[in-house]
C-alpha cells in the first residue's frame, strides 16, 4: 500500500513539474505601477504587407489635371459615344462606378473574374459538386509488434508470453453513382505471425481477401434527380448539388451582365454630361462677351461724364460682366458633386470635372494633356414606342427579373429535394469475397501442396463468401424533415413574392421612362422656340439701344442686361432639353433590358482583349527583373509584412501661444477701366481659349415646330 502511495505521489509531482515547465511566464506577485509603464509598449501597429505588386508608369506618371490656372490651349480628343463605350469595356477588369465603391467596399465590386470564381469555388462551385461523384482510391498500411504477458493462457492461444508480428495492407477503389449508390472493390492482405501453440504446422500467417461491395439507397437519398439537386451528402437546409451550383453560376453571370450594363449606362450618361458642359460653357461665354461690350460702352460714357454713364449704371454693367464671368469659370472647371449613379441630366459638373468623370469610367489616365470632346450629336428625331411590345420585352429581357427567376428555380429544386427527407433510409447492401491462406504471400515456384502461398490459394476459388442485406433507419416523427420542407416552401413563396414585386417595379419604371420620352421631346421643341424668341428680343434691344438717345439708353439698360441673361438661360435650357430627350430614349432601353443591344454590346466568352495581354506581358517582364519574386513561386510567401507604415505626425500646437499669422484671402481688385476683349478672354482663366474650340450653336438645329 505504501509502495502504491509513493508511486502516485511521484506521478503527481512529475505532472506538476511538466505543467510548470510549459507555462508561458513565471507568475509574479501583483505590484502597482504608478507610471503605467506596461502600457507604453505597442501590442499592435500599422504595417505594410509584403505582396507582389506592379507599378504602372501610366499611373505613377500621370500629369497634373487641367485647371483654371492653365492658359495654354489643350489638345482636343474628339470622341464618339461608341468609342467611349468601347474604351471603357476594353479597360474594365473591374466594373467602375462613380461612387468609388472599389475603395469603400472592394468586396462588393463586380469584376470580370466573378463568374469564373463562382464556377471554380472549391466548396459550392460546379466542379466541387461534381467531385462528390469522382472515383476515390484509398490505401492503408499498418505494422505492429506485440510482446505481452497474459494472465490467462486462453487469450494467448495456449501461452502466457504472447509474441506477435502483425501486418495489414489494404487498397480500395470506390465510386458514387448518380442514383445514390456506392460501389467499392478492395483488396486486403493480412500477416499474423505469433507463437501460439495452436497454430497450424507449418504456420500459415498470410491471408489475402478480394471483395466487391455495393450500397444502394432505395428511398431517402435515391434517384438521380435528388443527387443532382442536393448532392450525395445533402442535408435539409444544406444542399450543394450540381444543379444548384450551376444555378449559382448562372446568377453570377447575370450579376456580371448587370454590372456591364450599368457601366455602359454610366459611360453614356457621362458622355452626354460632358456634351452639355461644352454647350453650357459656350452659351455662358457668349453671354459674358455681350456683357463685356455693354460694359465697355457704358464705361466710355462714364469716363467722359456723359448722360447714360452714371456711376450706378456703370457699376450695374460691371456687376453683370463679373457675374457672367463667374458662371464661365464654374462652367469650365465645374463644382464638386456627389458621385452617385443617376439617369437624369445633372448639368452642373463643368467641362473639366465632367471630362475627368468620363475618364474615370473609361479607365484611362486622369490627365494626359488632352481634353476629351464629344463629336456625336444627340438624337432629335421623334421616337415612338409601342407600349404592348415594350411591356412584353421588359418582362422577358430585364436582367434583374432573370436573376430572380433563377432564384425561384433554385428554391423549387430545393423544395423537391427536401421532400425526399420525409422518406425512411432504406439501403440495400451486398458483398462478395474471395479468400486465400498460405505460408507465403507469393511463391514464384508454384508448389503442389495446399496453402503453399496465399495468392495460389486465392486463385483456386475454394473459399468464397457473400452477403446480402437491408438496412432501415427512420426517425420517429421526422421533425427535421418536416421543418426542412416547411422552410423550403416559405423560401419559395418569398422568392415568388419578390419576383412579383420586381415585375411591378419594372412596369412602373418603364411607364416613367416612356412618359419622359414624350415630355422631353415636347419640352425640347418649346425650349427651341424660347431660344429663338430670346435671341430676337436681344437683337431688337441691342439695335434699339444703339440708335437711342442718352435718355432712352438709361431706360433700356435694365432691359438689355436682363435680355442677355435670358438668352444665356434659353440656350442652356435648349441644350438641356435635347440631351434629356436623348437620355430618355436611352432610359427606355435600360428599363426594358435592351441597353446593351442599343449600344451594340455583346457578352460572350472569348479571347482576352489587348489590355489583358499587355498587363500579362508587363507582369512577366517585372518578374524577370525581380529575381526575389521567384520566392513566391517556389516557396511559401514569406515575409508577411514589410514593417511599420511610415506616418507623418504633425507636432502639437499650443493654441494659446501659437503666433503664426492667419492667412487672409486675396482682396478682389476691380479694374478702373474695362480691359479689351482679347485681354478679358485671356484673363478668363482659359475660358476664352475654349471659346473657339467649343461647339458652334449653329451646328444643332431643331425639327420644325408643328403648329
Amino acid at each position: 500500500m505504501h509502495r502504491k502511495l509513493r508511486a502516485t505521489i511521484t506521478i503527481l509531482l512529475a505532472v506538476a513539474t511538466g505543467l510548470q515547465g510549459c507555462s508561458l511566464r513565471k507568475a509574479k506577485e501583483f505590484q502597482f505601477d504608478p507610471d503605467f509603464s506596461h502600457y507604453q509598449g505597442a501590442a499592435t501597429e500599422l504595417s505594410s504587407p509584403d505582396v507582389e505588386t506592379i507599378s504602372y508608369e501610366e499611373i505613377a506618371g500621370t500629369p497634373s489635371p487641367l485647371t483654371l490656372s492653365d492658359d495654354a490651349p489643350p489638345d482636343f480628343w474628339n470622341m464618339t459615344l461608341d468609342e467611349a463605350i468601347q474604351t471603357a469595356l476594353a479597360n474594365s477588369q473591374v466594373m467602375r462606378d462613380l461612387g468609388a465603391l472599389v475603395l469603400q467596399s472592394p468586396d462588393n465590386i463586380r469584376t470580370l473574374y466573378d463568374p469564373a470564381i463562382e464556377e471554380t469555388d472549391p466548396r459550392f462551385g460546379v466542379e466541387a459538386a461534381l467531385s462528390a461523384f469522382d472515383a476515390s482510391f484509398e490505401s492503408q498500411v499498418y505494422f505492429e509488434k506485440n510482446d505481452r504477458a497474459l494472465n490467462n493462457i486462453f487469450f494467448g492461444g495456449g501461452t502466457r508470453l504472447f509474441q506477435q508480428d502483425l501486418h495489414s495492407y489494404q487498397a480500395q477503389l470506390s465510386k458514387r453513382s448518380a442514383t445514390g449508390g456506392e460501389f467499392a472493390i478492395r483488396k486486403i492482405i493480412g500477416y499474423d505471425s505469433n507463437n501460439s501453440p495452436g497454430n497450424n504446422d507449418p504456420n500459415l500467417p498470410w491471408l489475402v481477401q478480394v471483395e466487391g461491395e455495393f450500397r444502394q439507397a432505395l428511398a431517402q437519398g435515391a434517384g438521380a434527380d435528388f443527387n443532382r439537386i442536393a448532392g450525395p451528402d445533402g442535408r435539409p437546409g444544406a444542399m450543394n448539388g450540381v444543379l444548384l451550383a450551376r444555378i449559382n453560376t448562372d446568377i453570377s453571370l447575370v450579376d456580371f451582365e448587370i454590372a456591364v450594363r450599368n457601366l455602359v449606362n454610366d459611360v453614356e450618361n457621362a458622355y452626354w454630361e460632358l456634351y452639355f458642359a461644352y454647350r453650357d460653357l459656350d452659351a455662358k461665354i457668349a453671354a459674358r462677351d455681350r456683357a463685356l461690350e455693354t460694359w465697355r460702352s457704358i464705361n466710355a460714357l462714364f469716363v467722359t461724364n456723359r448722360r447714360g454713364g452714371e456711376a450706378e449704371k456703370e457699376a450695374q454693367a460691371r456687376e453683370q460682366y463679373y457675374r457672367l464671368e463667374e458662371e464661365v469659370q464654374n462652367a469650365l472647371a465645374g463644382r464638386p458633386s456627389d458621385n452617385v449613379r443617376t439617369n437624369t441630366l445633372r448639368g452642373s459638373g463643368g467641362v473639366q470635372a465632367s471630362e475627368r468623370r468620363l475618364r474615370r469610367l473609361m479607365g484611362v489616365m486622369a490627365s494626359d494633356g488632352r481634353m476629351i470632346r464629344p463629336s456625336q450629336e444627340p438624337a432629335m428625331a421623334r421616337v415612338v414606342f409601342d407600349w404592348e411590345e415594350l411591356l412584353v420585352e421588359s418582362l422577358n429581357r430585364r436582367a434583374e427579373l432573370r436573376r430572380q427567376k433563377w432564384k425561384v428555380k433554385s428554391r423549387e429544386l430545393e423544395l423537391a429535394a427536401s421532400r425526399n427527407f420525409l422518406l425512411p433510409r432504406v439501403d440495400a447492401i451486398g458483398r462478395y469475397r474471395f479468400r486465400g491462406l498460405g505460408h507465403d504471400l507469393l511463391n514464384s515456384e508454384r508448389q503442389a501442396g495446399r496453402f503453399d502461398n496465399a495468392y495460389q490459394d486465392l486463385t483456386t476459388g475454394d473459399f468464397q463468401e457473400w452477403q446480402l442485406g437491408l438496412e432501415v433507419q427512420m426517425p420517429v416523427g421526422y421533425r427535421q424533415g418536416h421543418a426542412g420542407v416547411r422552410n423550403a416552401e416559405l423560401q419559395l413563396n418569398r422568392e415568388r413574392a419578390v419576383l412579383e414585386e420586381q415585375e411591378k417595379q419594372v412596369v412602373h419604371q418603364l411607364a416613367e421612362a416612356v412618359a419622359e420620352v414624350d415630355r422631353s421631346y415636347g419640352v425640347s421643341q418649346t425650349s427651341y422656340n424660347r431660344r429663338v424668341a430670346a435671341k430676337q428680343h436681344l437683337d431688337a434691344l441691342e439695335s434699339g439701344y444703339q440708335d437711342a438717345d442718352e435718355n432712352e439708353k438709361t431706360r433700356l439698360l435694365d432691359l438689355l442686361l436682363d435680355a442677355q441673361r435670358r438668352l444665356a438661360d434659353a440656350e442652356t435650357t435648349y441644350y438641356r432639353g435635347l440631351l434629356e430627350y436623348s437620355l430618355a430614349i436611352k432610359n427606355v432601353h435600360l428599363q426594358k433590358g435592351s441597353l446593351l443591344d442599343y449600344n451594340e454590346v455583346y457578352l460572350s466568352e472569348g479571347p482576352w482583349p489587348g489590355k489583358a495581354q499587355y498587363d500579362a506581358a508587363r507582369l512577366d517582364e517585372s518578374r524577370r527583373k525581380s529575381p526575389r519574386l521567384l520566392n513566391y513561386i517556389i516557396s511559401w510567401p514569406w515575409p508577411v509584412s514589410r514593417g511599420p507604415v511610415e506616418q507623418r505626425i504633425m507636432p502639437a500646437v499650443d493654441r494659446d501661444t501659437d503666433s503664426r499669422p492667419v492667412p487672409q484671402p486675396d482682396q478682389p481688385t476691380v479694374p478702373e477701366t474695362p480691359p479689351a476683349t482679347e485681354a478679358v478672354r485671356d484673363a478668363a482663366t482659359g475660358a476664352g481659349v475654349l471659346r473657339n474650340a467649343a461647339f458652334d450653336p449653329t451646328r444643332v438645329s431643331a425639327a420644325p415646330i408643328q403648329q
